[in-house]
């Protein structure tokens, strides 16, 4: 989903302009053109095709006076060298041909050869046949050329018109209350809404400000990840306020042309200044507000000037009182510092992934009206959807209506919402994807190891599901739903959740003997946590407390001028750190599964047999084959069924679920 609808539904205006009337009598005016030329080249070619026609069926000179001298003409009429006859008979069938110079009517002409054969002769005054033969011969083709002529004239004066008109500015201005979304339309973002709310009160009340020697942030930048519905509060800004809105999305500035992108910005805020006090929104405002002079050669020049101008009108020479400018980006990294600064976009507010009841208000908006069965339970489903925007809710909730509708039901359930919940998270189960015997195998003490080792660890997050069955680009997966939200993570809930990830390896050497190249995610991701306690978080002995972070150059330009962060003497310290974390935990690990050998196998063969389990069946068929001291050690826990009321210490937003290639 596009930052333009946020994963709220919010509803759009209409243009003020009504361009859209406007293109589509142009439309039309096009078409009735183009029809008109087309009738005109096909009447003057059925002209020109019957004038041949009729050419063909003239009689020749030498027909015609073998039919004189057989006696089959009764009457011949004579205009200057045309001739036109009846045949005698009672049909009198008419015929016509031409008489050549040397023949024409006269002592030494044809009118002897007529008269001794008994041809009446009849005689016409050569007046060119009236005004309709001399349109048809001569003013119809002119006037048929100076049709095509007006026609490829219109043409390219069209075309002329258009780059006449590329420097104006494509944005869209919507009139007052035209935006009918409003801040309740919006689920959830109680902080964003009231700092957007001074905007409102500025343009509602701009005297009330004034008195008190206040002046609005000309600037707001809406800053966060797709999906999680800044343009959405954009408009709502718009609908609150009711003040003209202006919209563009950032590469609208952008042409082929050199030039353009600076006369657009000059048009946008002529038109903005024209209808104060009113809000400009630029949509994804890095494709024009990047850095200057990033990058090998230099930045991209137009992209630069167009940059140059937008600074310029924002905050130049000429003030842009009672003008709001308002701006979305996913990437506030590259933005050009110059562009940040007080004065122009001088506040930036932060629109972060939804929270857990942040998640059930807007579940509750996708979810209203539609057909819901009794089981389905929005807040279990909210717990299960960590680091999903409002943009991938709705879609969530689409998908659950959509399998629904293919599997007979007339309401949707909790399964059709669980099923979209895995398929957009991990993938729709592979069904033509069969596996033998020992592969199944294989995949179910995998897929039990990294359940088991929640089990065994007390900070882990409770295991929801374990399957074998196949699924997007995995042969199994395990998923664990945080039964909070956090904040923070202790080194203790790292080391818990590098011992999950590694569980699926230390299943397999204990019980194959041997690895299997299943679990190649599940090391790369365990290697970036472990990469990270030690380099960004400063948890290891050995590195002291230093945190390096990942700040990586954006731009390849930057990253030559700038050396790395530590020497190749500390890069090997962190390696050997590194190496050691992980193999520790997976001794560990190891270490544990071999005495509880009998628990893991019973989980395997209840995998292999009914190929999905819950994680409160993966945790009674364990508890089943151990003693009661070795039940002991199970510390971790299965998915709950109830969810606290309150999230005092809340934001874990990472979903958590481990498994054959899939996190």
């Amino acid at each position: 989903m596009t930052a333009a609808d946020g994963g709220y539904g919010g509803r759009v205006g209409h243009p003020v302009s009504g361009s859209r009337d406007v293109e589509d009598a142009l439309l039309n005016r096009t078409i009735r053109t183009r029809v008109l030329a087309g009738l005109l080249l096909a009447a003057g070619l059925l002209w020109l095709a019957g004038g041949f026609a009729a050419a063909d069926e003239r009689l020749s000179y030498s027909e015609f006076r073998d039919d004189v001298a057989a006696g089959r003409v009764a009457e011949v009429t004579i205009t200057g060298q045309a001739v036109e006859g009846v045949y005698t008979g009672d049909d009198a069938e008419t015929f016509a041909t031409t008489l050549p110079p040397e023949s024409v009517v006269g002592a030494d002409g044809i009118e002897s050869f007529l008269l001794e054969n008994d041809v009446e002769i009849a005689a016409r005054r050569n007046d060119g046949g009236g005004i309709l033969p001399f349109i048809l011969t001569f003013a119809f083709p002119l006037l048929l050329f100076v049709g095509i002529f007006w026609f490829m004239s219109r043409q390219a004066k069209g075309q002329i018109g258009g780059l006449a008109s590329i420097g104006k500015s494509t944005a869209k201005l919507y009139k007052p209350h035209e935006p009918d979304t409003r801040f309740a339309d919006v689920a959830g973002y109680r902080e964003v809404k009231e700092e957007v709310a001074e905007v409102v009160a500025f343009l509602r009340e701009p005297d009330r400000f004034r008195k008190a020697g206040a002046e609005i942030p000309k600037g707001l930048l809406l800053v966060g990840p797709p999906g999680t519905g800044k343009t959405l509060l954009a408009r709502a800004t718009a609908g609150e306020a009711g003040v003209p809105f202006i919209t563009v999305t950032g590469s609208d500035f952008m042409e082929m042309f050199v030039g353009v992108g600076a006369s657009r910005v000059r048009d946008l805020f002529k038109t903005a200044r024209a209808n104060a006090p009113c809000i400009i929104f630029i949509d994804e405002l890095d494709s024009i507000g990047r850095k200057r002079g990033a990058g090998l050669g230099g930045g991209h020049d137009e992209r630069e000037q167009t940059l140059n101008q937008l600074l310029g009108e924002i905050d130049g020479f000429q003030a842009s009182t009672g003008v709001v400018i308002m701006a979305a980006t996913n990437r506030p990294d590259i933005l050009d510092p110059a562009l940040l600064r007080p004065g122009r976009f001088d506040r930036q507010i932060v629109v972060p992934l939804p929270t857990l009841e942040e998640r059930v208000e807007i579940l509750g908006v996708h979810t209203k009206g539609k057909p819901l069965a009794d089981d389905v339970d929005v807040r279990n489903l909210a717990r299960g959807t960590p680091g999903m925007a409002g943009a991938d809710l709705r879609n969530l909730v689409n998908e659950a209506a959509l399998i629904a509708v293919r599997s007979g039901s007339d309401v949707i359930r909790m399964r059709d919402l669980e099923q979209a919940r895995e398929r957009n998270t991990i993938g729709r189960e592979r069904a033509s994807l069969r596996l033998d015997e020992a592969e199944k195998r294989a995949v179910a003490y995998h897929e039990g190891g990294h359940a088991l080792a929640a089990f065994l660890e007390e900070e882990a997050d409770p295991v929801y599901k374990v399957t074998v069955l196949p699924i997007g680009m995995a042969l199994g997966v395990t998923t664990q739903l945080p039964i909070d939200e956090r904040h923070i993570y202790l080194r203790s809930w790292l080391d818990a959740r590098l011992k999950v990830m590694l569980g699926g390896r230390a299943a397999e050497l204990v019980v194959l003997g041997q690895p299997t190249t299943g679990g190649q995610h599940d090391l790369v991701q365990a290697t970036k946590l472990a990469r990270a306690i030690v380099r960004d978080f400063g948890m290891s002995d050995a590195l002291g407390p230093m945190g390096f972070g990942d700040e990586r150059q954006v731009f390849l330009g930057e990253s030559i001028g700038t050396g790395s962060e530590y020497s190749e003497k500390t890069a090997e310290i962190i390696d050997g750190e590194v190496r050691r974390i992980l193999t520790a935990a997976l001794d560990d690990v190891v270490a544990s599964f071999s005495e509880l050998r009998a628990g893991l196998d019973a989980m395997a063969a209840e995998l292999v047999e009914r190929e999905s389990l819950t994680g409160e069946e993966a945790l009674a068929a364990v508890r089943a084959a151990l003693t009661s001291e070795q039940r002991g050690r199970l510390r971790g826990r299965a998915t709950v069924t109830e969810m606290p009321r309150t999230v005092a210490d809340a934001v874990h937003e990472t979903p958590e679920r481990v498994g054959t290639g899939v996190r």
